[in-house]
């Protein structure tokens, strides 16, 4: 919708501001056919606040695609901080690198390439904040995964929940739909995180995000 994408960019332009590291990161993802899925600069600099709250040093990303939220997440970062970064084509990595480098991230950023759930077992903890934004059918068990590498205080945002209002639909045969289900299922029955869901409506759309803070 027009006024949802004038409005996203009334937001960047009055509270995120220009940025050409940002800007180039979506320039070079473009350029080489990434698909146009980053997350908005609005939510990208929610990203960074949350990092900062969190005063986050250790930060585990799902899902890097061309770096664009790897950039804001490392740049929330407290001083000597470290970042990891779980891609599963090394296209998209190789990417994601030439951004980071060009934003001079690239010595707290460590992306590696491969499935997200072979990757996961080889990672240790504590993440401070996890921020999963991969296939989305299987969300539970990178949820499962993240909770395992956090701590009592962590956070773990998971992106695109909402599947444009598709979520409601009990019957619905979508892998994405049935993938963020089976997540509610979990982190309602999961005792030690509470976690609430935002829907957005912007630039990318009709959507929204999941924020579950580690209690245990």
């Amino acid at each position: 919708m027009k006024l949802w994408d004038d409005v996203d960019q009334y937001i960047t332009d009055t509270l995120v501001k220009p940025d050409a590291a940002l800007d180039a990161a979506l320039t070079a993802s473009d350029a080489a056919g990434l698909p146009a899925i980053s997350v908005s600069p609005a939510h990208g600099k929610l990203l960074w606040m949350l990092a900062r709250l969190v005063n986050a040093k250790r930060v585990l990303e799902i899902g890097t695609l061309g770096g664009y939220s790897t950039i804001w997440l490392a740049r929330g970062m407290a001083p000597g901080g470290r970042l990891v970064t779980l891609e599963a084509a090394e296209k998209h990595a190789a990417v994601a690198r030439a951004n980071l480098e060009r934003a001079g991230l690239a010595k707290m950023v460590e992306v590696r390439v491969g499935q997200a759930l072979a990757t996961l077992p080889s990672l240790n903890g504590p993440m401070d904040l996890t921020f999963i934004d991969a296939d989305k059918q299987n969300n539970a068990e990178y949820f499962r995964s993240a909770l395992k590498l956090s701590r009592p205080g962590s956070l773990i945002v998971v992106d695109n929940v909402v599947r444009e209002g598709r979520v409601i639909d009990a019957g619905s045969r979508d892998a994405s739909v049935l993938g963020v289900r089976k997540l509610n299922e979990l982190l309602a029955a999961e005792k030690r995180v509470s976690a609430t869901a935002i829907q957005t409506v912007g630039s990318k759309g009709y959507d929204g995000f999941t924020v579950a803070l580690v209690l245990e």
